[in-house]
């Protein structure tokens, strides 16, 4: 894909979301007398609410912005699976986890939310959270819809082919 390809499509998936960011700017900017602090992440496509005072820790993405507890994305997290008790893996950080979000809702627009929801909300069953966390582990793979072959590598489902 040329340079000009990927930037069309990056803007076409920051317009395709919008709704859904416009939803978290109006929480980031409410919250900021409260101590929520805005600066923009070009690594992570995302406009990042540092100190979000709501919540029980953690982050939470709407669209290309993310609302944050901590004071960097530096932060280290564990996985869904990890803290279900389903496996063992190492901690991650929680910017690369919730960039596979962002990715998510470039690539879905409105559609996200509903399908997030309908898809288990906040649950280590829900797809969305696994492939965020498999995108945290491994650099790939925040598509939810991707199948994990044995040796680890990551392919699209229908797709026999290794990446």
């Amino acid at each position: 894909m040329s340079p000009w390809q990927r930037w069309w499509l990056l803007a076409f998936g920051v317009v395709w979301t919008l709704p859904n960011s416009l939803i978290g700017a109006i929480a980031g900017v409410v919250a900021m007398p409260f101590g929520a602090r805005p600066k923009f992440h070009k690594g992570d496509l995302a406009l990042v609410f540092h100190g979000f005072p709501l919540g029980p820790g953690g982050a939470m993405t709407l669209g290309n912005v993310m609302l944050s507890t901590h004071t960097d994305l530096e932060t280290l997290c564990t996985t869904y699976a990890h803290r279900a008790g389903w496996c063992v893996q190492p901690k991650t950080r929680i910017g690369d986890h919730e960039r596979a979000h962002v990715l998510q809702y470039m690539a879905l627009g409105p559609l996200f939310l509903p399908l997030y929801l309908l898809f288990g909300g906040v649950s280590v069953r829900n797809c969305f959270e696994r492939a965020a966390d498999r995108y945290a582990l491994t650099g790939r793979g925040w598509w939810p819809w991707l199948k994990v072959n044995s040796k680890a590598a990551i392919v699209r489902i229908g797709d026999t082919r290794t990446r």
